[in-house]
């Protein structure tokens, strides 16, 4: 007879939460992300980079 292999410890399972998730702030309801390119404050190359990278290829 063979032994059984040591069994092997299971992960805790998630809980379930029932708060409400509109109390909850998401990553919507801050200014982050909105546009701001980070270390890009005044630098006229920079804007020029921006424009180039953001007009439509119709406008080429």
């Amino acid at each position: 007879m063979s032994t059984a292999p040591a069994p092997e410890p299971r992960e805790p399972k998630s809980a379930l939460i029932f708060d409400d998730p509109l109390d909850q702030q998401s990553s919507d309801d801050t200014d982050r992300g909105w546009g701001e390119r980070p270390g890009a404050a005044g630098d006229s190359a920079a804007d020029l980079k921006r424009f180039l990278d953001e007009k439509p290829p119709h406008h080429l």
